[in-house]
């Protein structure tokens, strides 16, 4: 098995799995269905070619949540011959490792290539949470779950400066496991304008400590720059 790695961050980021009318929520971590469709954007899949999004869909799926990103409320009052209020939810500041696992080499090798030069603009669930960069991390010949737990943390060189100490880190992972009896209505079969359609994937979590990390010192003095 092979598995591709992306890293999940930006200011904001977005991943709705039941939000209806005014109210569009956030999962706490990426869904399939939204990085599927990021793939799809990458490879310049139309919303109409079901079969396209049926290879990619079946591509095992991971997440391992390496920083939390704080909840965001987004409120409007719109006002026209219909007033309404509209609330829209977001991940400020989050990072995520997501790990897409295939025995097809080629094809991971494909979507490398895609998200490296995409077709189409790529976004973080919504349209307004474009990703920061680098988004690829790399293919590892590891199974899923492996690689996922074997991966380095991903917080930037730039956040660790001036860290107070060494630490362990518990890293919660989501993995997909149709053996689970724990169900999310997270596969998207089709994408069409006229009709969406979403499948049933089993999943299971756990969570695991990591090697030595670091965590965030929160001494800030502004006076230092005028001395």
């Amino acid at each position: 098995m092979k598995t591709l790695l992306l890293r999940l961050s930006a200011p904001l980021q977005s991943w709705g799995s039941d939000s209806k009318f005014e109210t569009r929520r956030t999962q706490p971590y990426p869904t399939k269905s939204g990085v599927v469709g990021l793939l799809a954007a990458a490879l310049g899949i139309s919303r109409e070619d079901d079969d396209s999004l049926k290879e990619l869909s079946s591509l095992r799926f991971g997440v391992r949540i390496d920083k939390e990103g704080e909840l965001l409320r987004d409120y409007h009052t719109v006002i026209g011959e219909k007033s309404y209020i509209t609330n829209r939810y977001y991940l400020a500041d989050a990072y995520f490792l997501v790990g897409l696992e295939s025995e097809d080499e080629c094809f991971l090798q494909k979507l490398d290539a895609a998200l490296r030069a995409p077709a189409y603009p790529l976004y973080l669930g919504r349209r307004s949470c474009p990703p920061s960069l680098p988004l690829v991390r790399r293919i590892c010949e590891k199974e899923l779950c492996q690689a996922l737990e074997e991966e380095p943390w991903l917080l930037p060189e730039w956040r660790q400066k001036g860290l107070s100490s060494k630490t362990q880190r518990e890293l919660r992972i989501i993995i997909e496991d149709n053996d689970s009896d724990n169900a999310v209505r997270d596969v998207p079969l089709s994408f069409s304008k006229k009709r969406r359609v979403f499948g049933w994937r089993g999943i299971r979590e756990h969570k695991y400590i990591t090697a030595d990390t670091y965590e965030h010192s929160t001494e800030h003095d502004p006076f230092t720059e005028l001395r």
